[in-house]
């Protein structure tokens, strides 16, 4: 193995991770606080099973984005349909906290903005790297909501 075999080519699937839990968030604070159903469709976009039934690795991914939001505590839901999506999903107080609070990043010389705001401008109009950025750090600071 050579060492350029062992560089690294780039984080291709927390740029999906992350650009899937900015659709949730959005999705589920668009209809707080009423409980709604998560399709991995409307997140990751159409999927085909294959000839074993099995989805492909990102339609995965992104089913596996939904339920790790619900094991940290960013939502909760009653239940999963099979790997189709989650039923009954609704912001934890946590997320809804951390999503309504003001943004400490926002320019002197603008208005304040909500957080929400800041995530709902990013996944439109950013790069990946930039939607990362903000979503790894709105998940850094949504500690102080705990």
């Amino acid at each position: 193995m050579t060492s350029n075999e062992l560089e690294p080519v780039g984080d291709l699937h927390i740029d999906d991770f992350c650009k899937d839990a900015a659709k949730i968030l959005i999705m589920l604070y668009r209809r707080f606080p009423t409980k709604t159903t998560l399709y991995v469709e409307d997140i990751s976009g159409p999927d085909e099973p294959d000839e074993f039934g099995l989805h492909s690795p990102r339609y995965e991914a992104c089913f596996s984005a939904m339920i790790w939001l619900q094991e940290t505590d960013y939502l909760t839901f009653s239940h999963t349909m099979r790997q189709e999506g989650v039923e009954q999903a609704v912001l934890t107080h946590r997320s809804f906290s951390m999503l309504s609070s003001l943004d400490e990043q926002f320019d002197q010389n603008t208005p304040p903005i909500r957080r929400i705001d800041v995530l709902k401008n990013q996944l439109h109009k950013a790069t990946s790297e930039q939607l990362k950025e903000t979503v790894l750090r709105l998940f850094s600071l949504s500690r102080q909501y705990s």
